[in-house]
């Protein structure tokens, strides 16, 4: 009898949830912290006296920070498992939110935004595929869309730090942060309880240890549901049992191998759109707002529309991914995303400016549920982790030129050149997708990557 077989037949219940919400709380405050940065910026140049220049390496500190984060952690993911990057990450991440909090200077600050950038992303990398590897087939694009629906949590958070902590104290900008890493502590303690990925375990060979996580499990969940639980299907794929040593060398020439370079081009690219699109609108929309004469703390009241229309955007694309596929589900709110931006570049007024960035807001949100549930599926499980950080790394390229390009070429594309040019690079993901896109619904993980494994190592 497969474990992998008895662990995808167990309903979605309790258990299932707390993991959810542990997980999930870890992306709120990424989340958080991602976009507090954004209202730290006004404050941090009249601190300094910076310059716009200045400003966009700010900008871009946090995503830098997390292109490392995020490959480093799918490498150690893949190696030493994956609870034990979620705890190290995290702290990392905890110790220099709080240096940046109290820096003396531009340049001290701006190094602890990128470690701690780093240690987000490395949390960031490998929430997602951990939890893929617990959750059936027929409910994972809805549990992890709705695990990455937990980042919007922490984006309306810091947009109400924005608006009531930092124009408030002398200091605000410097609180914002503390704020953003105290409650990191909870959950590290939270997260001791937490059981190691049993497709992990069987890739490494510990097998009695993952029957034990398999078993507690099964437990759980009879309890919790008080009935007794579903059969056994007898014909799961079979996991390759073949144990792999990755490093990044052997990693890119398997991703990139003819069985799999469809796959990583595609999801690539897509991460690369998403990315340098979302930071490129939520970086600068609270100062390309006071630029256009609205104070800044009318502009994080603005702000705050904008960003709790990241929820139904995140819960509505999750609700789809089941239905419409995670390929179609990503193409769709991709395509919204352009419209939107578009439909931004041409507004000139506030209200049709909040407006229109909520509605951007919304899609550029949904896009993401789907690729935190996409990402992880087109991996086998002995590189999950590594291929999910890779992608996400690569994608941060877009999210630490984005900010920096917009900083450099404002004054001279304006407001509509710069949504302007978001609006082409989420055409062309749209199209990429479309074309080139995995279909991933109601298959199992095993399903949908060990015969791109037997291909590729032939």
């Amino acid at each position: 009898m497969s474990l992998l077989a008895r662990l995808d037949r167990l309903p979605l219940s309790r258990p299932h949830y707390v993991l959810l919400l542990i997980g999930g709380l870890g992306y709120t405050f990424d989340g958080m912290d991602s976009a507090v940065v954004a209202f730290l910026l006004p404050s941090a140049q009249d601190a300094w006296s910076l310059s716009d220049g200045q400003l966009g390496f700010i900008g871009s500190a946090t995503p830098f920070g997390f292109l490392f984060g995020a490959t480093v952690a799918g490498l150690l993911g893949d190696r030493i498992g994956r609870k034990k990057v979620m705890m190290y990450a995290l702290a990392f991440y905890a110790v220099f939110s709080v240096v940046a909090a109290f820096a003396p200077s531009y340049e001290v600050f701006l190094v602890a935004r990128v470690l701690a950038g780093a240690g987000a992303g490395a949390e960031s990398a490998i929430i997602a595929p951990f939890l893929s590897e617990f959750v059936p087939a027929d409910r994972r694009g809805w549990f992890i869309g709705a695990l990455a629906g937990f980042f919007s949590f922490g984006f309306v958070m810091a947009a109400l730090i924005g608006r009531f902590v930092v124009p408030t104290f002398d200091d605000g900008w410097r609180i914002a942060q503390v704020i953003t890493a105290l409650p990191i502590l909870m959950l590290l303690w939270w997260r001791r309880s937490l059981p190691e990925s049993p497709r992990f375990l069987l890739h490494q060979g510990r097998t009695a240890e993952a029957e034990a996580v398999v078993a507690d499990l099964e437990r759980k969940v009879e309890r919790a549901t008080g009935a007794p639980l579903p059969p056994v299907p007898e014909t799961a794929v079979a996991p390759s049992a073949a144990a792999r040593k990755v490093n990044l060398v052997s990693a890119l020439r398997f991703l990139w191998s003819p069985a799999m370079a469809r796959r990583t081009g595609v999801i690539w690219l897509v991460w690369f759109v998403i990315t340098f699109s979302y930071y490129g609108f939520f970086s600068w929309i609270p100062t390309l707002l006071v630029n256009r004469g609205i104070t800044v703390t009318k502009s994080f009241e603005f702000s705050i529309i904008i960003y709790l229309a990241q929820i139904p955007g995140y819960f509505s694309a999750a609700w789809l991914s089941e239905r419409l596929d995670r390929k179609n589900t990503i193409a769709l709110y991709l395509a919204g995303s352009a419209v939107s931006a578009f439909w931004l570049s041409q507004m000139d007024s506030p209200v049709s400016i909040t407006v229109a960035g909520a509605v951007l807001s919304f899609f550029l949100n949904g896009t993401y549920a789907g690729v935190y549930s996409y990402t992880p599926e087109v991996f086998p499980t002995w590189i999950r982790a590594t291929g999910t950080g890779l992608s996400s790394a690569f994608g941060r390229v877009g999210s630490i030129l984005a900010p920096t390009i917009i900083g450099f070429s404002a004054a001279s594309l304006g407001f509509a050149g710069v949504f302007g040019l978001t609006t082409a690079v989420l055409v062309a993901g749209v199209v990429c997708v479309i074309v080139f896109g995995l279909a991933t619904a109601g298959q199992s993980l095993e399903e949908l990557t060990e015969p791109p494994v037997q291909e590729a190592t032939r």
